[in-house]
């Protein structure tokens, strides 16, 4: 990777990479090829990614630029519509055998999707593939609330994400639903408690 990194370097072109993590995964700080093992090392992160690290002049970490981009957010109408428009996208994605416009971008479904996901882009891809699936194999091949209550995504549905370097995002707790004609407010663990 290093390699390939130093050739990238070189080229008289602008990358884009993107990537989850990357100040504390130790990519972008040198290596040292251990002579018995014959291996790349590479050295603790001790700073948890501050960047640039002040010893080191030559480390890929001052040849890069990031940027970090936060999670959607759900404030201002601007923020709304930023929203609102990556799930127009998926939208388009979606190979459901029912029409797919709208699914995702009308009624309260933005504001649902949001508050599932905290507008994290990795856990609404998760809940929407997963709820695809379960469409798909119940035959309604077509999302809906009601459908996406009975989904969830779970830290071993991420397995491929490193926790303790943040890449795995925390997993909003899934909205509570009053079942019809009870007083008592459920989630899948069973009552919570009597509501007034």
């Amino acid at each position: 990777m290093l390699d390939l990194i130093r050739e990238m370097m070189s080229m008289p072109v602008t990358l884009i990479l993107v990537g989850v993590g990357i100040p504390t995964s130790g990519l972008l700080r040198d290596g040292r090829r251990d002579p018995v093992t014959r291996q790349w090392v590479f050295p603790p992160v001790k700073d948890r990614g501050r960047s640039p690290n002040a010893h080191a002049a030559t480390q890929h970490e001052r040849r890069f630029e990031m940027i970090d981009l936060d999670a959607f957010s759900y404030d201002t109408p601007a923020q709304i519509e930023a929203w609102t428009a990556h799930l127009r996208g998926l939208e388009s994605c979606l190979r459901l055998l029912n029409d797919t416009d709208g699914m995702l971008t009308t009624g309260g479904m933005p504001e649902y999707l949001f508050r599932r996901t905290n507008g994290v882009v990795g856990l609404l891809e998760k809940l929407i593939q997963t709820g695809c699936r379960h469409a798909i194999e119940t035959r309604a091949e077509h999302l809906t609330v009601d459908l996406l209550q009975r989904c969830t995504v779970s830290p071993t549905d991420l397995p491929d994400l490193d926790a303790d370097s943040g890449e795995q995002p925390e997993i909003p707790q899934m909205p509570k639903k009053k079942r019809p004609g009870r007083n008592t407010v459920f989630d899948d663990d069973g009552p919570t408690g009597a509501v007034g």
